[in-house]
């Protein structure tokens, strides 16, 4: 079976997303967490989770708590329990000190200073720094002075990876040198922790950045150490994503819009459907397909369809799937979302009434918005109470209409009956025909009237949406503002 046949389904797949809890859920970390849930659940296999909280320096609550709130948000829910690195140490540590014991690891006594000369010597000789491996094949160090504890790593010969993004990867061990696996005071290291980990929780494929690919060739060392010291410590199947960029190339960065997941759903209105589809293409694709359900994604996912090659990050690209997917969004679902952010705009709470009116508007307010802050702010002229502030140009198009105007057409739909955009629209046309006008000269100071603003969905919708009384009764606003 190919590591990642469209059609097969292997349940012994099991993949990890392992995050370091040092701030948000950012646009990479969700891209490798989908990509590794897609995998998993398309040959129907395991998507675990791991929190990386080695650094304690660093890693807080809140920002497990982030990551959990995003992925939850994107609905990447992961299979069992939590696995929390830190807690972990224990085993990390067993597992270096039957390497120790096996001879596969040795202890180093290289004081900080020494190991500044090695990296002296590197800088002059513009190589990178590597453990020249003075304490490799000594065994007279004094062990109760401070040391660390190295993996005794192959000197000769090379390893390749058969990436399944990057393809073929091969290294010299002699670029290699003998990673710490235990520091002075005991505690393991990440190289240690994530290899240990990995093969504690059954991991088959590592699916990560390409920054990590250098990593993989001093992990495999270690994993190939362990195999023979105790067996049954197979390889993972490694596949190296490359990095997101931004739009001029450059690595992503804030500027470039590497915010929070948390951002983009709290402080930009995307919804999590459209950002799942628009990490999803940012490098791998299925044909020409650009909206892509997350039951297709799971079908269609392959390794083989991520590309070598960086994505570059385009805010404006997202807006547009954004905004394709609030035009297929169910309107109640809709009403919940902006409703929260109307009631801070508008600084109260929002009614049944107010939630009604909000559904009933939802299928023209949507066919314009890209976000639901830009639909939040494009209902609240529906909500506010009369008279409804008029913004610059609304207050300059009732000041250019034909003197009376607002008047005479007010006279004209008030006995449209029933009261729909359809008849509305007709009576106005009619209008227009009597006055000489063009419909929008008639048009255009009616919607400032009912919205307090230049544009807004269909004015006749709006019409039929806030009903005969608050339509006229708005007019009248207006009417008596421009006499007075």
């Amino acid at each position: 079976m190919g590591a990642s046949s469209p059609s097969a389904r292997n349940p012994q797949v099991v993949t990890r997303f392992a995050p370091s809890p040092t701030g948000f859920l950012h646009i990479g970390g969700a891209r490798t967490a989908l990509f590794n849930y897609l995998f998993a659940r398309h040959h129907g296999g395991k998507f675990l989770l791991r929190i990386e909280d080695t650094d304690r320096a660093r890693s807080t609550e809140p920002a497990i708590a982030a990551i959990l709130d995003g992925l939850s948000w994107l609905g990447l829910d992961a299979d069992g329990e939590i696995v929390y690195q830190f807690a972990r140490a224990a085993r990390h540590a067993e597992v270096a000190h039957q390497l120790l014991a096996a001879g596969h690891a040795y202890r180093c006594y290289a004081t900080a200073e020494e190991l500044d000369e090695m990296r002296e010597k590197a800088r002059a000789e513009k190589r990178p720094m590597r453990y020249d491996g003075r304490w490799r094949d000594r065994t007279d160090g004094p062990a109760d002075q401070p040391h660390v504890i190295r993996l005794k790593a192959p000197q000769t010969g090379e390893v390749t990876i058969d990436d399944k993004v990057q393809g073929p990867v091969t290294v010299a061990n002699a670029e290699l040198d003998d990673m710490v696996l235990l520091r002075s005071d005991g505690t393991p290291t990440y190289m240690l922790a994530v290899v240990v980990d990995d093969h504690d929780m059954g991991v088959t494929h590592v699916i990560r950045g390409d920054d990590h690919l250098n990593n993989a060739f001093r992990q495999l060392a270690l994993i190939r150490a362990m195999d023979a010291v105790e067996g049954n410590w197979p390889e993972p199947v490694y596949a190296h994503i490359p990095l997101i960029h931004g739009a001029d190339g450059a690595k992503l960065s804030k500027r470039h819009g590497a915010l929070g997941v948390d951002a983009y759903r709290d402080e930009m209105g995307v919804l999590p459907e459209a950002l799942e589809n628009y990490l999803l293409r940012l490098g791998w694709g299925h044909g020409d397909d650009e909206f892509i359900s997350r039951e297709q994604a799971i079908d269609w996912f392959t390794l083989e369809a991520v590309g070598r090659s960086p994505s570059r990050f385009d805010q404006k690209k997202l807006e547009s799937v954004n905004g394709h997917y609030l035009r297929a969004t169910d309107d109640a679902r809709l009403v919940s979302l902006v409703g929260p952010r109307i009631e801070v705009l508008l600084e109260r709470p929002l009614t049944d009434q107010d939630r009604d009116l909000l559904h009933r508007s939802m299928p023209e307010l949507k066919k314009r918005a890209s976000d639901l802050n830009g639909l939040a702010s494009s209902a609240l002229f529906y909500l506010r109470s009369r008279p409804i502030p008029m913004d610059d140009a609304a207050k300059k198009l009732l000041a250019s209409a034909p003197s009376g105007l607002l008047a005479r057409a007010r006279a004209v739909l008030a006995d449209v009956s029933p009261w729909q955009a359809a008849g509305l629209e007709q009576a106005a046309r009619g209008l227009a025909d009597a006055e000489a006008l063009k419909l929008g000269q008639i048009a255009q100071p009616l919607r400032a009237a009912l919205t307090g603003a230049a544009q807004s969905p269909g004015l006749f919708e709006v019409m039929e949406t806030l009903g005969r009384q608050e339509s006229l009764d708005r007019f009248d606003d207006a009417i008596s503002s421009a006499t007075n």
